[in-house]
């Protein structure tokens, strides 16, 4: 329990640093990123500590989508009587603060609908706090002509942050519209729960097309780590990620019972496929130093 509880608080403490920064780059129009500068706030923070109180509105927002997602796999776990473990959450003094956070499985799974069941759990709970802090933070949001561009990178949009900006924003360039903290949080969560979602391995999507198509799940997985390859001529990432899954995160545990998935799961399954479509970003960081691929 300890671990957990540690973990979670150096997490909290990565992310409200952060999270400070971001609130000052955002009160004083200064652009969301400046890696030189920006990273510096992990040290400043030992020196004034009472600047943490300006990143709570982050951290927090951060924090209740990812412990909300886990909690998601967790709760499902207990339902069906599987032994889990609580969350990991991984501190990070990276431009989002954290690496997110995971659970482990410390008993087998029976069957396909227990599997399914937890697999799409964790991206439905984390959706479901997404959508109300990206509402919150995007209502919160300005826009700035120009500010995209400037400093050394920015992020992409996901589709439903997109669509949410052109009706707050009428006819604003997604590079224009400056998101509030909470926003940016949105923005993270919407990310892990896209990534999460990638039908490949044992991620959460490996999970729940295992559950759905058994054997099929290595065919499904090599489909989407060659799609990956083509993605990283706008973001180099996809490749680390394609030779990572490819080596090591194609395998899935074998699970024996196959009984039917019922009409429920299948239209759940429907559910998360329009999260994945919604919540995805081609190429979620792009440096201002190359302008051809800007959002």
């Amino acid at each position: 329990m300890w671990l957990h509880v540690l973990l979670f608080l150096l997490t909290a403490l990565t992310t409200t640093t952060l999270g400070a920064r971001l609130a000052f780059n955002f009160t004083h129009n200064l652009p969301p990123f400046d890696l030189e500068h920006d990273l510096m706030v992990f040290l400043q923070v030992f020196r004034n500590p009472a600047i943490l109180s300006d990143g709570l509105p982050y951290s927090v927002t951060l924090l209740l989508i990812l412990t909300a997602h886990e909690f998601g796999h967790w709760f499902a776990c207990m339902y069906h009587g599987i032994d889990a473990s609580l969350p990991f959450f991984l501190p990070a003094p990276t431009f989002i603060g954290t690496f997110g956070a995971f659970i482990r499985f410390r008993s087998a799974v029976k069957g396909r609908q227990e599997l399914f069941d937890v697999g799409v759990a964790g991206p439905l709970a984390g959706f479901a706090f997404a959508i109300p802090a990206m509402g919150i933070g995007l209502a919160l949001s300005k826009v700035v002509p120009g500010i995209g561009t400037q400093g050394e990178m920015q992020l992409g949009t996901p589709l439903l942050m997109r669509l949410i900006e052109l009706w707050l924003f009428p006819g604003a360039a997604a590079a224009d519209v400056y998101l509030h903290p909470v926003a940016r949080a949105a923005w993270v969560g919407l990310l892990a729960t896209a990534l999460n979602l990638l039908p490949v391995g044992q991620l959460d999507g490996g999970h729940i097309v295992y559950a759905c198509f058994g054997e099929k799940h290595s065919k499904v997985s090599l489909a989407v780590i060659a799609m990956l390859v083509p993605l990283g001529f706008i973001y180099w990432p996809w490749w680390f990620w394609a030779v990572i899954l490819f080596f090591w995160g194609r395998r899935h545990f074998t699970v024996f019972e196959s009984g039917p998935l019922g009409r429920g799961r299948w239209q759940l399954l429907a559910l998360t496929l329009l999260i994945f479509v919604l919540s995805f970003i081609p190429a979620p960081v792009l440096y201002n130093s190359d302008q051809t691929f800007l959002p």
